[in-house]
């Protein structure tokens, strides 16, 4: 039919989700539930652990907490709709409701993306110049830094999605994915979308590119000033301050790279599959590393690792 031919606006959207695979839902609904229990549990006790010990006072944990709760208000934004989904196949979202969603999703995971590029400049600070540390990295300048990037983040995604909610979306309403995702919903619209791209590679520019860079830069201080320690085991100790910062790094972008940039296929029957693929990477990336941060950041860090451990026996002396 000619989408020329559709002019009644819609109400609702209808999420595919999985049910072109109706076998997986409820094996996915059992994993995805508990990972988010996890990622609940995991990134409160982070938060607690953080606020709690006053050793923890310190920048690099205050960047933790905002990551924590960014992981924490990030996957409630999502979850929940997905696992709906899996329930009630081809489930309707109402305009709203999706635009609200849209929004929270989006603005999270802009977000996210400049405290991981603070807690690098955090670790070059403390360690290319420690003498300045304190000076540089006082409350009066990484709160602020927080505030911003928050501030930032709901700002050009509010904008991102009154932009895509403008658009005139008639008949076709399937949105193929388990949310609603902005470059999803913004192929249903009858309309030219030009100006929603090239905002959307602006935000991606600001929110993705130059973290990347200043994360890039800094560690190539931090290598370059750790090489000059003399004893192989100093350049190992203090290497190693930075080894949770580094594997959530590597898991957060290499996400992102592989959901949007690799090339999709033109083969029909390869195409159902590239999009099946596209569902599975969102889920990762959606579920799978929140949960992974609190543990990186607990088992990697002698720190967090014995604060947690603390809080633990403080609660069994208590009870």
């Amino acid at each position: 039919m000619d989408r020329s031919n559709w002019t009644s606006p819609l109400v609702g959207f209808i999420l595919l989700g999985l049910s072109a695979h109706s076998r997986l839902e409820k094996t996915f609904f059992v994993l995805i539930l508990l990972m988010y229990l996890v990622t609940l549990l995991g990134n409160e006790v982070l938060i607690l652990v953080t606020i709690l010990d006053f050793r923890l006072h310190k920048p690099m944990y205050f960047f933790l907490r905002n990551l924590s709760f960014l992981d924490i208000c990030y996957t409630t934004s999502s979850v929940p709709l997905i696992l709906d989904s899996f329930l009630t196949p081809r489930k309707t979202i109402p305009f709203s409701a999706c635009a609200v969603q849209m929004f929270l999703s989006f603005a999270m995971a802009a977000t996210e993306c400049v405290p991981l590029g603070m807690m690098a400049f955090d670790h070059h600070m403390a360690i290319c110049n420690p003498l300045r540390y304190s000076e540089v990295m006082s409350k009066a300048a990484y709160v602020p830094m927080a505030a911003s990037s928050w501030a930032a983040g709901s700002t050009t995604v509010m904008m991102q999605t009154s932009l895509a909610m403008q658009l005139p979306f008639c008949g076709d309403n399937v949105i193929n994915h388990f949310t609603c995702e902005i470059l999803a919903a913004l192929k249903l619209a009858y309309a030219d979308i030009s100006i929603n791209i090239i905002s959307m590679v602006v935000a991606n520019v600001v929110f993705l590119d130059i973290p990347v860079l200043f994360i890039f830069f800094s560690y190539v201080f931090i290598i370059a000033t750790i090489l000059k320690i003399p004893s192989a085991e100093g350049r190992k100790k203090t290497f190693s301050t930075c080894s949770a910062h580094r594997t959530a790094v590597v898991i957060f972008y290499r996400t992102i790279l592989f959901m949007y940039g690799k090339s999709k296929s033109k083969d029909p029957l390869g195409a159902d599959k590239q999009d099946f693929a596209d569902k599975l990477t969102s889920l990762f990336y959606g579920v799978v590393t929140p949960v992974l941060n609190p543990i990186i950041y607990s088992l990697s860090n002698k720190e967090a690792k014995a604060a947690v451990r603390n809080l633990v026996t403080r609660k069994r002396f208590t009870q």
